[in-house]
């Protein structure tokens, strides 16, 4: 039998023994072990058919080296795998560098399609999740602490909301998603089709073209995507996945909550979540972000879900072919019919002569006439989405009344959700801006001097967000970011310069501060206490009922002090927010500002939920969502609505009595050693980032200055022309870097330093079991650590001329990963996450070959000789290759 995860089947007897000893016990599951050989062995016959000359057996002579080099009976292998990889021309390791990357895509995707297939094996069967796990059975065990009608409340006030972001985490092409998308499509018909038959065979050939389309399609992006560009693949998202997967949610919680009545009654699910967008919003640091993108940015989103819409409408009205005899219409929506057909009277006339005597099949086309009147903008458009949703809402209130409860409560109810969900805008559209640009801008408006462009660009972005809400609503624009927020002041800003722009018809606006930094967190509640005493707040809280939203960002605060103190102290600053909201009568919603690494954030979102202080939450999350993490949790629909349920659950779960109770019990008792670790975790910290020629340093043991030069979002990598100090450079470079050189500083340095001053064991031992925040934590580190490789990082290392930090970082790497190993027990990382631990060994060598060959770009790169010379943009090349297939093997960027 191949084994899995090969190229080909072995003809070596040798290659056959050592690949089946690395691979067993790996606990693959037979239909996903099936998966992976199919795929692999078409990628080794459309490099055989297409590669160069040795191109096959180039890359099965590095592959193996690789995984021997995890063997303890050849204990050269890795220095045999580094020759193998130094030993190649540049032009074939380039293709060496594309085979690994294309097999990483396939990996990736027969992990996709055996998540899916676990999701559907155990759809209806109950208990085979945790209680923290749906909705459904959150909603139970809340019930039983709080009561049906407080649960029923709560369950009323859910709300979910990720806000999309184009930070430049994405390493792969769009071509290269759509390849895998397409592959996805064709790996579900080969599953369904019968074993050898016609069908199987036909699927397997249209596989070998799309992989042969993947091999062939140039990785790297030729240049970097516009705004617009972004705005275009995030839509992707919501045309293929999620415009149509989040009513199926609400629809299988209300199924699981109600059983047969469901679809029969009206739902007790709302409509719960809200999807947020910062493409075409976020300026902060991106000067391609215009007002007129924003514009473009919410039309592209708005014709996006009224087509959607208009076909929904279509597909659902042709289906309620029922008599009026047996199902009469209302007097609501027999008025609906005549007021569309004395508008629209051929329409009206064309309509009725397709649905004789069907009277809610054509109100419910007509409807979509309506909408599709509202996408062209023509007279007998919708005034807004809260118009058609009362034509919708009498449609269903006529079907229930006349006996259709099916309908009323089935397809009727399904479009009511999407319209409460998205309304007209698809995506609610927020504006982020740094508030020492708001700062320059009024400096030079109160001078009464000429104003500059910038300042000019501005005050113009305020007027695209009164258009938006004009043409869309308030939901469609209105949350106004300040980034670097420091001062009351810098959110008062925002006002004035509404007002400079449009005077007294300036837009509705939600100020939104965003604290970064550790001083930021520490100084937040005296800040939010001075800005809702402003009038414009205070005004704007009325409005809302008392409504506040506080952004908290992961990523500044993890480079300003650790990734231990980073997260002791945004802990800290919800607790106090949120306290200091409580006290004051304020419905709060802190905004998580996460990134997809665990430097950045990153990590399980339901785990991360249910640690956070008491109130903090209340049944309202909101985090942000980039790159790769995108697609990997919306791409695909069963995925997509078992992770929405998996964080609608944790939110819910996470303001039960016992959760919150346990939250804060845990943090008073281990209070003492968040302290110690705390200091101690910085100190080691600082150590590092502020030894002398840091910056420099860093960036000569990491590939960061290449990294920015990769097209991966239109936003630039950092703020300054060079990188002399740890501030000039963005958070997600900073951790896309180590990420790349194996090393995954970002997320675990210092935690070895802080459990070691606590140093009971015992102590902390506990402190794992019980303390929610410690657990995710260490829980998040252990996977950081299991995809770094000291081996590789050694390497990275030694091509900087400084021992000391060198030998800083290796330390802190030994001692970290012996105190999470003796937390988390067994003899290695991930021994408590079987799965997760599979996930990562099983790539570890592939992604060891990618590592070897991006080292020695790096070293060429770094040679004095090696300036100026003609070989630099082959071996940059190489580079960037390298980085897309390393990113692509651990799933990670930033």
């Amino acid at each position: 039998m191949t084994p899995a995860h090969s190229f080909i089947e072995p003809t070596n007897t040798e290659a056959i023994r050592v690949i089946g000893r690395f691979e067993a016990g790996r606990g693959i599951p037979d239909a996903m072990r099936s998966d992976v050989r199919m795929l692999g062995a078409l990628l080794g016959q459309v490099l055989r058919e297409t590669g160069s000359d040795g191109l096959f057996d180039d890359v099965e002579r590095l592959r193996l080296a690789t995984i021997q080099a995890y063997d303890e009976e050849t204990p050269d292998a890795f220095q045999r795998a580094a020759a193998i990889a130094e030993s190649f021309t540049v032009a074939r390791a380039d293709e060496v560098a594309r085979a690994f990357t294309c097999y990483f895509h396939l990996v990736n995707l027969a992990e996709e399609h055996q998540r899916v297939r676990v999701l559907r094996e155990r759809a209806g069967q109950p208990g085979r999740e945790d209680a923290a796990d749906t909705v459904a059975t959150a909603y139970a065990r809340l019930a039983t602490e709080v009561g049906d009608d407080e649960a029923r409340r709560r369950l009323e006030a859910l709300r979910f909301h990720p806000v999309f972001t184009a930070h430049p985490t994405e390493a792969r092409r769009r071509a290269v998603s759509s390849s895998i998308r397409r592959l996805s499509e064709l790996l579900t018909q080969h599953d369904a089709a019968s074993e050898g038959g016609a069908e199987q065979h036909r699927a397997r050939r249209r596989m070998l073209e799309e992989i042969d389309t993947l091999w062939r399609t140039a990785p790297l992006r030729a240049q970097k995507p516009t705004p617009t560009d972004e705005v275009r693949t995030v839509m992707g998202v919501f045309d293929e996945t999620l415009f149509t997967t989040v009513p199926h949610v609400y629809r299988r919680i209300d199924d699981a909550l109600r059983g047969d009545d469901s679809g029969a009654t009206a739902p007790v699910v709302p409509a719960f979540v809200r999807i947020g967008s910062w493409v075409g919003g976020d300026r902060d640091g991106n000067p391609f972000v215009t007002a007129s993108v924003t514009r473009e940015a919410s039309q592209i989103a708005s014709e996006h879900v009224l087509r959607g819409l208009e076909r929904a409408l279509d597909r659902i009205g042709r289906t309620l072919t029922l008599a009026a005899d047996d199902t009469p219409p209302s007097a609501a929506v027999t008025a609906i019919w005549e007021a569309f057909a004395a508008a629209e009277p051929q329409t009206a006339a064309e309509l009725a002569t397709r649905s004789p005597d069907e009277p809610h099949r054509r109100v419910l086309l007509a409807v979509a006439r309506r909408v599709a009147a509202t996408r062209r903008g023509d007279e007998r458009r919708y005034s807004g989405p809260e118009e058609l949703l009362a034509d919708l809402r009498a449609v269903q209130s006529s079907l229930a009344a006349a006996g259709a409860r099916r309908h009323a409560y089935g397809g009727a109810q399904h479009l009511i959700w999407q319209v409460e969900t998205y309304g007209f805008h698809l995506t609610e559209l927020e504006v982020r801006q740094h508030s020492q640009v708001h700062a320059r801008a009024l400096a030079e408006l109160e001078s009464g001097e000429a104003i500059s462009a910038q300042t000019e660009e501005v005050l113009e972005v305020f007027r695209a967000i009164a258009e938006i809400q004009r043409d869309r609503g308030l939901r469609a624009a209105g949350r106004y970011v300040v980034s670097f927020t420091q001062a009351a002041s810098d959110l008062a800003a925002v006002h004035r310069l509404a007002r400079h722009a449009l005077g007294d018809d300036a837009p509705v606006l939600d100020v939104v501060p965003l604290f970064e930094t550790f001083a930021d967190l520490q100084a937040a509640p005296a800040i939010l206490a001075e800005a809702v005493e402003f009038p414009e707040f205070r005004a704007r809280m009325a409005a809302t009922g008392n409504r506040l939203e506080v952004m908290l960002g992961y990523s500044d605060s993890s480079k300003d002090v650790g990734p231990v103190a980073a997260n002791l102290a945004l802990y800290e600053a919800q607790e106090k927010i949120a306290q200091w909201a409580k006290d004051s009568g304020i419905e709060l919603t802190l905004f998580h500002g996460r990134g997809g690494a665990l430097g950045r954030g990153g990590g399980p979102a339901n785990s991360a939920i249910l640690a956070q202080p008491p109130h903090s939450v209340d049944g309202r999350f909101k985090l942000t969502e980039q790159g790769e993490v995108i697609f990997a949790r919306y791409g695909e629909p069963a995925i997509a609505m078992r992770h929405i349920d998996q964080v609608a659950a944790a939110t819910l779960l996470a303001s039960s009595p016992s959760v919150e109770e346990r939250t804060s019990g845990a943090a008073r008792r281990y209070a003492e050693v968040a302290r110690v670790m705390d200091v101690s975790s910085r100190e080691r910290f600082f150590s590092l980032v502020k030894a002398e020629g840091f910056a420099p340093w860093f960036a000569t043991v990491t590939p960061m200055e290449e990294i920015g030069l990769l097209a991966l979002g239109s936003r630039p990598a950092r703020r300054g022309l060079s990188v002399e100090s740890l501030e000039d450079l963005r958070a997600i470079p900073w951790v896309f870097a180590w990420t790349q050189a194996r090393i995954n500083l970002a997320g675990w340095f210092g935690l070895g330093t802080a459990l070691d001053a606590v140093g009971d064991e015992a102590l902390l031992a506990e402190a794992y079991r019980e303390w929610p925040l410690l657990r995710t934590l260490i829980d998040n580190v252990a996977m950081s650590l299991a995809k770094t490789d000291e081996r590789i990082a050694r390497e990275y290392l030694a091509l900087g001329d400084r021992d000391d930090l060198a030998a800083l970082v290796l330390d802190e790497l030994a001692l970290t990963r012996s105190w999470v190993i003796r937390l988390t027990g067994g003899e290695r990382l991930l021994e408590n996450k079987p799965v997760l631990q599979r996930a990562v060994q099983l790539r570890s060598p592939y992604v060891d070959a990618l590592s070897l060959l991006q080292l020695r770009a790096l070293r060429a790169l770094r040679a004095p000789e090696a300036e100026g010379s003609g070989a630099d943009e082959e071996q940059r090349r190489l580079l960037l290759l390298s980085v897309s297939g390393v990113a692509a093997g651990l799933q990670n960027t930033g």
